[in-house]
């Protein structure tokens, strides 16, 4: 089959940020499939952005096809990111024929954090006579009432409300990542029967010899904390505000007299305000380093004793969650302080770290001195019941299998 996955922020193990459609393009190459990512110039996900001069251009990058759309960077979530959105559906919606008769897909997916690049997707499926995949990451315009704070009167939210419904209503099938879903999309004009759940998962590369690098500087602070036999703490991905690490900076000033370590490895828009608050509180425990590669990452989490995962505490967590951040976690193997309050819980699934109450200071604390306490052993496999869930239950190869078959499978 020949597959047309839109999604205006996909990255790829060197890029960064996000790296599902990535994995998906692969295991489906595997299967004998030929894939194509759409996706726009810049994103504020990604540590790096694709060097595109035209207005769109196709590329293979990292064994996979892409096929870039031109658009403005931005900065946070203002009108500059609208215009971003609008520029890259815009565009794609000019080059629906070319994409329809040049790729001829059997299955289009329109897989994006925002509904509006179903009216692209469904003319290339129309034109391509293809099925429509409508992939949901988060709830719009839900996460941005509940999460930015703006008003369901708002015309932007009016509009995108309407876009959500009509992407539901027009899609052969919904694939969510969110496990509990299902009840607010047939509120919102799905049938469903279409409703598949296939979660964010691992992908495992061939087995090299090599150990990947640590960068330099990395690698310096690292061995600094191993030497004053402190316990150190990890973050790896994006600086943004909905990743609440203003809480492990508090966190921090309140363990800055114990032997604890925080390094926070990554990019993003609030990456200057995190190092205005680190030289605001003095954090000589916390340093903040640039973003590496998924190679490096891994091998980083995999020296250090804990990694941290907290989300704001919001209502829209009710609806379940697939963080890609989480299950790479567990993946390396090491155990995880957890900080968020939603429908489900993969680290209490798993038995595989320590839960803390979000946007509180003090019960992270209280957590990582738990975990302090603990022997190298006990981390060791708490770690370990992680890297075992995650084999069992995450892996992109099975989890490509079940998208397609969903997919495929005909209304009954």
């Amino acid at each position: 089959m020949n597959i047309l996955l839109i999604d205006h922020y996909a990255g790829s193990p060197n890029m960064g940020m996000e790296l599902r459609p990535y994995y998906l393009a692969k295991e489906w190459g595997k299967m004998g499939h030929k894939v194509v990512i759409v996706a726009g110039s810049f994103s504020h996900i990604r540590g790096r952005q694709p060097s595109i001069r035209s207005f769109s251009e196709l590329e293979e990058s990292e064994g996979v096809d892409y096929f870039w759309i031109k658009t403005p960077s931005y900065k946070g979530s203002g009108i500059s990111r609208i215009i971003s959105i609008l520029v890259f559906v815009a565009k794609l919606l000019m080059k629906s024929g070319k994409l329809a008769s040049k790729i001829r897909p059997d299955i289009v997916i329109a897989s994006s954090t925002y509904p509006f690049d179903i009216f692209p997707a469904k003319r290339i499926a129309a034109k391509a006579g293809a099925r429509l995949v409508f992939e949901v990451h988060d709830l719009w315009p839900l996460s941005p009432v509940e999460l930015g704070g703006m008003s369901t009167r708002h015309p932007f939210i009016v509009v995108t409300q309407w876009v959500e419904n009509y992407a539901y209503r027009s899609a052969d099938k919904v694939v969510s990542l969110l496990p509990l879903a299902k009840k607010h999309m047939v509120d919102h004009g799905m049938e469903g029967s279409k409703f598949i759940h296939v979660p964010n998962g691992i992908f495992i590369d061939e087995p090299t010899k090599e150990i990947p690098p640590i960068p330099g500087t990395h690698r310096i602070i690292m061995e600094a904390g191993k030497k004053r036999k402190m316990l150190q703490i990890g973050y790896f991905g994006s600086f943004v505000i909905s990743n609440d690490l203003e809480t492990l900076f508090k966190t921090a000033n309140l363990l800055r007299n114990d032997p604890v370590q925080f390094m926070l490895v990554g990019e993003g828009p609030e990456k200057e305000n995190l190092m205005e608050l680190k030289e605001k509180l003095r954090l000589d425990n916390l340093s903040i380093l640039p973003f590496v590669s998924k190679a490096s990452a891994q091998a980083m989490m995999r020296e250090m004793d804990a990694l941290y995962i907290g989300w704001k505490k919001k209502g829209i967590y009710r609806f379940g969650i697939s963080p890609n951040k989480l299950i790479e976690y567990m993946f390396a193997g090491k155990p995880v302080l957890y900080a968020i309050e939603a429908g489900n819980n993969m680290v209490e699934e798993a038995g595989c770290g320590i839960c803390a109450r979000p946007e509180n200071p003090e019960s992270m604390k209280d957590a990582i001195l738990r975990m302090a306490g603990m022997s190298p052993d006990e981390r060791d496999e708490m770690g370990s019941r992680g890297r075992r869930h995650v084999l069992e239950n995450y892996m992109f190869g099975d989890l490509a299998g079940k998208f397609l078959d969903g997919v495929n499978e005909k209304k009954k």
